[in-house]
């Protein structure tokens, strides 16, 4: 039986555990630029059987919270490949996340003050973090407006664009695709922010279409095995809803069965939140069932509130891979402190975002 700690692959990626670090937003990136002292962070993790970066925006529209990093500027991969040697020099394996906002934004953060996009025009009734006088400060979103059917293909390729920076020239090991979280990708496939009635709005497969349309395209750019995917049910993260997501998101893995993934990554429940919601239970063993007899073959990795003995059950159960977010943050030795059952260290909430090298590379080892 497999154990937490053994070797394994996902698609192209040999990894030395199975223990992730999920993408954690840190907003300590200036003009999109990840700071040198990102280079010692990641570093510093890369015990980790694989790290997931922060996520990353693809484009200046996609971008949706202040001082976070980006894949589209020649300065921003530049700084990006300091952090994918540190962490290779260390023995790591790091992919960066692939992410466009869409409605979770500002205008102040949008090329030209422009209001930020979505399916639909439809304000997200959540908040994103804006600077005010150095202060990271919590702020309602914009309303967006919704997308014209001739921005979609751009939209595409500046996914793809962006795989191929990040794996071409920053160095990464391959790429995860944001599909979760409230953000564009996951408002196109859910009812409650998609009231088109195009080719993209309506049905489940119309809603799904841009995902996957993404999916192939981001494949084409840097191959199926450095290729993964987050998605997130029934998370309420920037108020995403959807009215029956069962069959929505069976839908979404069988069909991302077909595509050679190196891994479906899955948030279990509410991001950061209860593992379990009462209003809107899912059923995610259904969930990867319908994966693999659609003949799935990536790595099925599970997420949300686990801790070591939560995540030696999953893989006993059946997991290929577990992924812990805010425990990394203060735990750069995390699988050492699993695996010796050691206490873990708490994260100081003042210096989550924002910020320089306090509360950022300077939590200790055991």
């Amino acid at each position: 039986m497999p154990t937490l700690f053994d070797p394994t692959t996902a698609g192209d990626l040999r990894l030395s555990n199975r223990i992730v670090m999920a993408p954690l937003t840190r907003n300590r990136s200036p003009n999109a630029i990840p700071p040198d002292i990102a280079a010692t962070y990641y570093a510093q993790r890369a015990t980790a059987g694989l790290l997931i970066s922060e996520a990353t925006a693809i484009s200046h529209q996609a971008q949706g919270y202040a001082d976070v990093p980006g894949l589209y500027a020649p300065e921003q991969l530049t700084a990006w490949k300091k952090v994918t040697d540190a962490v290779h020099q260390a023995g790591g394996r790091i992919v960066t996340q692939l992410w466009h906002v869409g409605r979770v934004s500002h205008t102040e953060l949008q090329p030209g003050n422009g209001a930020p996009v979505a399916p639909s025009a439809i304000t997200a009734n959540t908040r994103t973090v804006l600077f005010r006088d150095g202060v990271p400060t919590f702020t309602p979103t914009s309303q967006p407006r919704a997308l014209e059917l001739s921005e979609l293909p751009g939209i595409v390729q500046a996914y793809a664009q962006a795989a191929r920076n990040a794996v071409d020239v920053a160095g990464f090991d391959g790429v995860e695709i944001h599909g979760a979280n409230g953000y564009l990708l996951d408002q196109f496939m859910k009812t409650g922010s998609n009231q088109r009635t195009d080719a993209y709005g309506g049905s489940i497969e119309n809603r799904a279409r841009l995902l996957l349309e993404v999916t192939r395209a981001v494949i084409d750019a840097v191959g199926s095995g450095r290729t993964g995917i987050r998605l997130s049910p029934v998370t309420t993260a920037n108020d995403a809803f959807d009215a029956n997501p069962q069959p929505l998101f069976e839908y979404v893995v069988r069909e991302l069965a077909k595509l050679g993934l190196a891994y479906v990554h899955i948030i279990e429940g509410a991001t950061g939140g209860p593992r379990e919601l009462a209003d809107r239970p899912f059923d995610y063993a259904a969930l990867k069932k319908a994966y693999r007899d659609a003949g799935g073959k990536g790595a099925w990795m599970v997420n949300n509130g686990y801790d070591g003995e939560l995540a030696r059950k999953a893989v006993e159960a059946g997991a290929d891979l577990v992924s812990f977010g805010r425990p990394y943050i203060a735990n750069p030795d995390l699988v050492r402190r699993i695996h010796e059952n050691a206490p873990l260290a708490e994260l100081d909430k003042k210096t989550l975002y924002g910020g320089g090298a306090k509360g950022y590379i300077d939590y200790p080892t055991l």
